[in-house]
């Protein structure tokens, strides 16, 4: 790890001599928290101040507190568009805490009658809920634990409910529970996981959170890729400051939110862009299938094709064409029209996005935690395909390159490092049987990723099962070349080893 990139380069400090007060408790303290909702936070308090300051709470790892305790819990948001970088230094975390270190401490300051909103980017595997059903898994080892020690809980989840249980105890107010993870209807999810640990602690506790407590909807976007030390040498040469919580990002953000908190209480997140609104849904349908789809098909067939990045991927003139036809013939039939978008113009907005050089954006990294992803991001497309009698080849495609990801070799013969939850039953899946055909009705057969309505369909088992051979047989890259229609042949860059650090979309 850098430790100094210019030899005496100080560290970067807060500005100013007072943390700002806390009204949120933010789980999950990584990239695209400091890069997306802290930004958005701090730009509403700059506007129309607010006691809106973060109490940032990470669950085990003790890595982003140690790189920004010694910064006073400042750190540089940088903005990297095509022909120009910006930095901005960000002060509204007030602290973290390291869950695993003192519990107590986490559930002391959520208790705190000041504090208005829990929010959280825990990434989909977070919520410890069954991706095809959106149940709670009741026994997940966090979840299991944490019903047997409330006043030492493990996931976001238990100490939610921990810690409203004593604020209803003390007799004030709940707090608001924000979800900004990439899940469909994800404050939905939430109240649904919240209310059933809940009940499982207490009917008239399970009860009193239903009528009481608030858990709106959100669609997030900003393409923010891992930070490498580079990212940190090159801010260093440009401030004459070292800043190792430093974070990386696109221009582009999207913040819609659903106008139903406790009290009406939360910063002006309006003021800054954001867009509050009754009805999320079109605008996460939206973006769920036409961006976080077409960034895992491109993932999965990407890093199988030997192209380290997004941005490699879609300079490729197969896989771009791919993608538009992804695009218009499987993706966008499927999803109404947000009031004041334009499809048509937002994908291509979309490819330009892809397109940026500046975003060196891992198609390893999008791979992660495939499992918990695929159902919102691929398969309820496919679900819709089919019950609107349309083709979905590219869509099979995808969940094919999954398929091949996860049985953990490249096409090359070379370990494919998988990060997933279910990254050992999928292998254990693959490997159970050697013909291809079997191989996909062996990962079809995991319920916790296809539901049995799909996962039966004729149509769609032949599909994906089709795609799968012509993956095994051809390859990724001759295999996306043929589908399109072109013969071109480019140059595939050598695929490094991924950095274990990652972050979100």
């Amino acid at each position: 790890m850098i430790t100094d990139p210019l030899g005496t380069a100080p560290r970067l400090h807060r500005g100013s001599n007072q943390s700002p007060k806390v009204g949120i408790i933010h789980f999950g303290p990584g990239a695209f928290f400091r890069a997306f909702t802290a930004v958005y936070t701090a730009e509403a308090m700059a506007i129309a101040g607010g006691n809106w300051g973060v109490c940032a709470v990470s669950l085990r790892s003790a890595t982003i507190r140690n790189k920004l305790e010694p910064q006073d819990y400042a750190y540089t948001s940088v903005t990297l568009a095509p022909d120009e970088t910006r930095q901005d230094v960000i002060e509204v975390i007030s602290s973290i805490l390291v869950a695993t270190e003192d519990p107590e401490a986490v559930l002391t300051a959520m208790a705190e009658p000041d504090v208005k909103i829990v929010s959280m980017t825990i990434t989909e595997k977070g919520y410890c809920h069954n991706p095809s059903t959106g149940d709670l898994r009741l026994d997940h080892p966090d979840i299991s634990h944490d019903l047997s020690n409330l006043n030492m809980p493990r996931s976001a989840i238990g100490y939610v409910v921990s810690a409203l249980a004593r604020r209803r105890l003390a007799g004030q107010r709940p707090f608001t529970i924000l979800s900004c993870d990439n899940l469909p209807d994800n404050g939905t999810l939430t109240r649904r996981v919240v209310l059933s640990f809940a009940h499982a602690v207490s009917p008239d506790l399970a009860e009193w959170i239903e009528a009481e407590a608030k858990f709106p909807i959100t669609m997030v976007d900003r393409i923010t890729p891992a930070t490498v030390d580079k990212d940190i040498a090159s801010l260093s040469d440009r401030t004459g400051y070292l800043d190792l919580g430093c974070v990386m990002h696109e221009p582009f953000r999207q913040w819609v939110i659903q106008d139903d908190f406790v009290d009406g209480l939360h910063p002006d997140w309006g003021a800054t862009g954001a867009q509050f609104v009754t009805d999320v849904a079109p605008f996460e349908k939206m973006k769920l299938r036409c961006l976080n789809g077409t960034h895992s098909a491109l993932a999965y067939l990407g890093y199988l094709a030997g192209y380290e990045t997004i941005s490699d991927t879609v300079a490729d003139p197969g896989f771009s064409s791919f993608v538009e036809i992804i695009w218009g013939s499987e993706i966008v039939p499927t999803v109404p029209q947000p009031e004041g978008e334009n499809l048509t113009n937002y994908c291509a907005d979309l490819k330009k996005r892809y397109q940026n050089p500046s975003i060196r954006h891992l198609t390893w990294q999008i791979a992660m935690d495939g499992s918990q992803k695929i159902p919102q991001r691929i398969l309820g497309t496919i679900a819709d395909c089919l019950n609107a009698d349309r083709p979905f080849p590219s869509l099979a495609l995808a969940i094919a390159g999954w398929m091949r990801f996860v049985g953990g070799t490249d096409e090359k013969g070379n370990p494919i490092k998988v990060s997933d939850p279910l990254a050992d039953r999928l292998k254990s899946a693959s490997d159970a049987h050697s013909a291809p055909a079997d191989k996909v009705l062996s990962l079809l057969s995991i319920s916790d990723i296809f539901d049995a309505k799909l996962a039966q369909n004729p149509i769609f088992v032949a599909t994906v099962t089709s795609a799968y051979e012509r993956l095994c047989q051809n390859g990724a890259q001759a295999t996306i070349n043929a589908m399109v229609g072109t013969d071109k042949v480019t140059s595939k860059p050598k695929t490094n080893t991924p950095l274990s650090n990652t972050s979100s979309i």
